[in-house]
């Protein structure tokens, strides 16, 4: 039997550089904190908050810290999916260092969709309702924002007369669903402009596991569960090799893998540790 792990699989440029910021931000020995999960995997989170970071799960939570003090102040990272501007406005009246270790990638968008709001444009994004760089994107916004998410909704969107719709997209959406929503909208004949701005490590990361699993007769996808870029593997995944499993780590892996299995793949999430997947790769090689 091979096994064939994902050339592409494991942590990103914008993931790598965040979980880097705040152990860089710990060596300094302030009080730091991370607005939300700096990254979407549990086991990263788990160990920084050993290393005594805490995490700021809302507004509320950012409200409620003391006001920062000289050198006492606590040094808040801003998570690589990135916040509201309403954020960094808090953070400064409440003098808080804030270190900003958003995605460059999502950085970009922000700049845009101020940009084309402050001109009027109706700004419609492409991606998931909740996801937190879905909320960055939407609170750097002017005026009018919509987020699409499904091809049924970009079907029945109605903007209003003479409104011009500027398109983006969540960093880490389906290529492809992305694609087949802006044919929707271009189709309507709205006045539109499009911006493709799913990051070049999503796209090559979604063609490279789409190929693996074409090609095995089992997958492994290891990723965090609100991750949206491992999702979105598993997905890709699941409709080319039906026996494709969505696991965390490796105690969620419960395989039983018939004599008939030629090909094993193994493929993460941009967010998932080299540790992980070394872990599950060895555990499948000894094991079977």
């Amino acid at each position: 039997m091979e096994i064939v792990l994902d050339e592409c699989a494991g942590f990103c440029f914008g993931v790598r550089r965040a979980v880097d910021t705040v152990y860089e931000q710990l060596e300094k020995g302030k009080t730091i904190y991370t607005y939300g999960s700096v990254v979407h995997n549990e086991v990263v989170v788990q160990e920084l908050a050993k290393r005594g970071v805490k995490v700021l799960e809302d507004k509320a939570s950012l409200l409620a810290l003391p006001p920062g003090k000289g050198e006492e102040k606590a040094a808040v990272v801003i998570r690589a999916h990135g916040v509201p501007e309403e954020i960094y406005g808090i953070l400064e009246q409440k003098g808080l260092e804030c270190v900003d270790a958003t995605c460059p990638f999502v950085k970009r968008i922000h700049r845009i969709v101020r940009e084309q709001s402050a001109q009027g444009k109706h700004i419609v994004i492409v991606g998931n309702p909740g996801h937190p760089e879905v909320e960055g994107i939407l609170g750097m916004c002017r005026g009018p924002a919509t987020v699409v998410e499904e091809p049924g909704e970009a079907e029945n969107f109605v903007p209003e007369e003479g409104d011009s719709l500027f398109v983006v997209s969540q960093t880490t959406f389906n290529y492809n669903k992305f694609h087949y929503i802006v044919e929707i909208f271009q189709e309507k004949g709205y006045n539109v402009s499009v911006v493709n701005t799913i990051c070049s490590a999503t796209k090559e990361r979604q063609q490279s596991a789409r190929a693996l699993a074409a090609r095995a007769d089992v997958m492994i996808v290891i990723g965090g569960k609100h991750s949206s870029n491992t999702r979105k593997l598993y997905e890709i995944c699941r409709g080319e090799c039906a026996n494709t499993y969505f696991i965390q780590t490796l105690d969620d892996l419960h395989l039983e893998l018939p004599k008939a299995v030629r090909l094993v793949g193994i493929t993460a999430g941009a967010s998932t540790p080299n540790k992980l997947i070394e872990e599950v790769q060895n555990y499948v090689r000894i094991n079977f």
